[in-house]
């Protein structure tokens, strides 16, 4: 009798094992909110000391699904980014799960990972209130990147850097974001700001004002993704990677001189001019949603309570702003850009 009870409890765990490897893939990946857990392991001393951008080398990924079960499999990875890759302990990464049609991971295709610059609490905690800016921006518009957060075991294969582990997030990918959007990635083309969907563009820019970022341009894609539904449409514009936002407030973010501005911490509104109208209508989305973004923070208890605190009163101050008509007429109509 035992071992027939034995015997069923393995079944089941095998059983329920097969399920989530039947049900890997991305969309599925990303719509759990639950933190996934993976170790990676590579010549992570390679990647640190050369960070080279887009050379990939050969590395192991392994998601634990349980205490007791996981899948391992073979990964391709490389450094990716700017600022981080040249100035972070540990560079965003490009993680390639596809290396053959029968790889057991390989539904989940190739996704950014952002880690923590540093691999200390403060490092961790920056990468937490990006990951927050993330699903914010999510409970705006579906024209937004999906996160997953992720508990990462860093292991290097030779042994030449001590393992360590920290919370990072993994981005989905941007042809998954447009076609979901149905849409296509426009890469190559240059778009002043002013040639991209108007709608889009001004929730975009109140975004950013909303989180202290003008790290973003649109003419050279800085930060920026765009796509459209066909080559005859205006695109869309995205916006990713929020580290030097005020809402955040990283030591090493500083604002360039050119923008007369003295912290991150200090609100520009970068957008260009629209009539009270169109700003009202964009803000309205932002009103509907203010709750579930406060509560987002509030309730993410992964956040030292500091820093938790420092980012409600941020967002909350822009509340503020945007429920007072004359700072709504100085900030986003007076004081929009001209060039």
């Amino acid at each position: 009798m035992a071992l027939l009870l034995n015997n069923l409890i393995i079944g089941a765990q095998t059983a329920v094992v097969a399920t989530q490897t039947a049900d890997l893939n991305r969309v599925i990946f990303f719509a759990e909110d639950k933190p996934a857990e993976f170790t990676l392991a590579t010549d992570f001393k390679k990647i640190l000391s050369e960070r080279k951008k887009g050379v990939y080398q050969t590395g192991t990924a392994t998601l634990h699904l349980s205490a007791t079960e996981s899948i391992i499999d073979d990964i391709r990875v490389y450094a990716r980014g700017e600022f981080r890759r040249k100035e972070c302990n540990m560079p965003g990464l490009m993680l390639n799960f596809k290396n053959s049609d029968e790889g057991k991971l390989s539904p989940l295709k190739k996704m950014k990972l952002v880690s923590g610059c540093t691999s200390n609490e403060y490092g961790e905690q920056l990468l937490l209130m990006e990951y927050l800016i993330y699903k914010m921006y999510s409970q705006l518009t579906e024209m937004s990147f999906k996160v997953r957060l992720a508990k990462i075991n860093y292991r290097d294969t030779r042994d030449k850097m001590k393992p360590y582990t920290q919370y990072a997030f993994l981005l989905e990918d941007v042809d998954d974001m447009a076609e979901r959007n149905k849409c296509k990635e426009v890469e190559n083309i240059v778009f002043n700001t002013e040639q991209t969907n108007r709608q889009q563009m001004t929730l975009v820019a109140l975004f950013q004002y909303m989180i202290g970022n003008t790290d973003w341009a649109v003419p050279t894609y800085h930060n920026i993704k765009l796509m459209r539904p066909d080559s005859l449409s205006v695109p869309y514009v995205v916006p990713y990677d929020f580290d030097f936002a005020g809402a955040i407030n990283a030591r090493y973010a500083a604002p360039v001189p050119e923008l007369g501005i003295q912290s991150v911490t200090e609100r520009l509104y970068r957008g260009f001019p629209r009539n009270m109208g169109e700003v009202q209508m964009a803000l309205d989305i932002f009103r509907k949603q203010k709750d579930n973004l406060l509560s987002l923070i509030k309730n993410f208890e992964l956040l030292n309570k500091k820093e938790r605190d420092g980012m409600y009163r941020y967002v909350a101050e822009f509340y503020k702003i945007i429920e007072d008509k004359k700072d709504v007429q100085t900030i986003f109509i007076n004081g929009a850009r001209r060039e």
